[in-house]
């Protein structure tokens, strides 16, 4: 479950087919965090790392934000897991656990918490 509209929607939309190199967005209670497919183990089951996220506007805390993502080589590395909800999951936690949105990456950062 998430505190947003937008993150909930991401999280339980059609997702694309993952290939490597894609981006993916985790889907939190109101942030969002970069990632990019390295690693794909089969058709439900993929490899996600962090990426390097560097805000690219001066808006200061607004919900309009812009981004820059980079490759990072040492980021987090998490499998996610395509459930029979739909939904993709971290491996190992609850179907209702935080969602991700496969073809698309993004990051956000809610001000206002």
């Amino acid at each position: 479950m998430t505190g947003s509209f937008i993150n909930n929607l991401y999280s339980n939309s059609k997702q694309k087919t993952p290939e490597i190199g894609m981006g993916v967005t985790e889907c939190c209670w109101s942030d969002r965090h970069a990632y990019t497919i390295v690693d794909i183990i089969s058709p439900r089951e993929i490899v996600v790392q962090r990426d390097i996220a560097i805000r690219a506007d001066n808006r200061g805390m607004t919900d309009s934000q812009d981004w820059i993502y980079e490759r990072d080589p040492e980021g987090s590395k998490y499998t996610i897991t395509l459930r029979k909800n739909g939904r993709w999951v971290k491996k190992g936690l609850d179907m209702k656990s935080n969602g991700w949105l496969i073809g698309s990456r993004e990051e956000y950062f809610d001000f206002t918490f």
